[in-house]
């Protein structure tokens, strides 16, 4: 069975072929091999297979084991041909199979996943470095196993994503996979490979290839991923530039256009680590990143998914330059979700975190729009949302601006929390109102006196000039329904005529 196995990799076609050469054409699939070489390995009669040689030599190219039988284990060969056989092995690892059919190929399956596994222990060793054929052979191995096309997503539907009766879709090769995602990641990570060489083939190509896997459905995979493409960022410096962009890239349609992709919040945790090593001044690249990325991110319906994620991005930026508060918040008023009461709630709670952290000249560029905003959440008629603003009053730092600048935020925040005192349903949002205005008559009662005689002189105002209003329609109803009625004129219809008695 194992000859069958191993004859479904080609034959060296000439003397000419060179290694790199026949290392590529190692890389097939098990489905596809010709007819014949599946029959040599079956009796005609009994469709069983025949018993198999222990070596493979015979069957496995010359030019890509270099003469070792990838069978051997490590232990059985000098340090001087271990990278022949690594080569051997990684070669005969880059037969694919198809793992909808547990019943199919099993012991081809299982010869490869114990290479695997040894590949990875030997990989995790760190003993012998790395030669340019076996980084090579390593990265040709992983795209064909890896770099596969996914199905469809329909885990985004019109409803933004929402529908808890969607499964994901799971890839029945994952026991598989993640032996090679694990290789990979103790590869890249390994002292033994030098970044210098390596980076010739974990290429942009390369990158972008693992990039694209983000949008998986399994969220084992992802987080493989995730971890695989931050120790990329690490050791290969050349290609941090190009990973920041393609990140971006992938963001900006997500943002702008579909609102679909599964990786968004790994990509963001990522990014959240890239942003912590940033330089001292940020550069004018990363200023731009948070404005046309980060904060456009708060945007997709479907932002509970990695609000938690996004926070934590923009919290660093925050903390490496504390100019940036004012920015975020305008960035988050300018897409404030007026309608969706469930993220109206988050935004309160990131708007909180900023103030923690807000220096008084920032705070007193965008208090003036924070506040008449913060009143529209006191007025909501959603409780919750109510609540999480009024909640601010309880938080000192907060309550320390909001005093030193009272004289400006009072008259904005009055008008809201007098309308709440007077009519709003929920009792809980009235005393949390009433504890408000009570903390406002503590800092300065002159203050709140003379903004509530301003309140109440304005609502006088109001009133009197919606009663003139009133008194105008009146009129002009009167003198309509004294015009007689010819042709095509048009009729006022009156409340009391639209009436329909039963």
């Amino acid at each position: 069975m194992l000859r069958q196995f191993l004859s479904k990799l080609p034959r060296k076609s000439g003397k000419s072929d060179s290694p790199e050469l026949a290392r590529s054409n190692s890389c097939t699939t098990a489905g596809s091999t010709p007819q014949t070489h599946r029959s040599n390995s079956f009796n005609s009669g009994s469709g069983r297979p025949c018993a198999t040689k222990r070596t493979s030599s015979a069957v496995f190219p010359a030019s890509v084991v270099a003469g070792i039988e990838p069978l051997l284990p490590f232990k059985d060969v000098p340090n001087s041909e271990k990278m022949n056989l690594f080569v051997s092995k990684v070669s005969l690892c880059c037969v694919t199979f198809d793992f909808t059919d547990p019943t199919k190929n099993s012991i081809e399956k299982d010869v490869k996943r114990q290479t695997l596994l040894e590949l990875l222990d030997f990989v995790a060793s760190g003993s012998v470095r790395f030669t340019e054929p076996a980084i090579l052979a390593m990265c040709k191995m992983c795209a064909v196993n890896l770099f596969r096309v996914s199905p469809p997503n329909y885990l985004y539907v019109s409803n933004g994503g929402e529908n808890d009766d969607d499964e994901p879709m799971f890839d029945p090769a994952w026991p598989h996979l993640q032996i090679v995602y694990d290789l990979l990641l103790k590869f890249i990570t390994s002292s033994c490979l030098d970044a210098k060489v390596a980076k010739k083939y974990i290429d942009h190509s390369f990158i972008l290839r693992l990039l694209d896997l983000f949008d998986s459905e399994d969220p084992r995979e992802r987080d493989c991923l995730k971890t695989i493409l931050h120790r990329v960022y690490g050791k290969f410096m050349v290609h941090r530039p190009f990973i920041r962009k393609a990140i971006s890239n992938i963001f900006y349609p997500f943002v702008f256009e579909t609102e679909r992709h599964n990786g968004i919040a790994e990509l963001l945790e990522i990014f959240g680590s890239i942003i912590s090593g940033f330089a001292l001044p940020l550069k004018e690249e990363h200023k731009i990143f948070l404005w046309r990325v980060l904060i456009p991110l708060h945007k997709p319906k479907t932002l509970g998914v990695y609000f938690q994620q996004l926070s934590f991005c923009v919290s660093q930026f925050i903390e490496k330059d504390p100019k940036l508060a004012s920015t975020v918040i305008r960035g988050l008023l300018k897409y404030w979700p007026i309608t969706n009461s469930q993220k109206e709630v988050m935004f309160l709670g990131e708007l909180e975190e900023i103030l923690e952290a807000i220096n008084m000249v920032e705070f007193q560029k965008i208090m003036v729009p924070l506040f008449c905003r913060l009143g529209s959440c006191i007025n909501s008629f959603h409780f919750q949302v109510a609540e999480r603003a009024l909640f601010f009053w309880n938080n000192d730092q907060i309550l320390n601006l909001i005093e030193h600048n009272r004289h400006v935020i009072l008259p904005v925040i009055l008008p809201a929390l007098e309308k709440n005192a007077q009519n709003h349903w929920n009792q809980a949002v009235l005393n949390l109102t009433l504890n408000v205005r009570k903390m406002f008559i503590e800092m300065d009662d002159a203050l709140f006196i003379s903004c509530h005689t301003h309140f109440k002189e304005e609502e006088a105002k109001l009133s009197l000039l919606a009663e003139k209003r009133k008194e105008a329609w009146e009129r002009l109803e009167n003198a309509a329904s004294r015009q007689p009625i010819t042709g095509n004129t048009a009729v006022l219809v009156t409340p009391l005529s639209r009436s329909i008695t039963c």
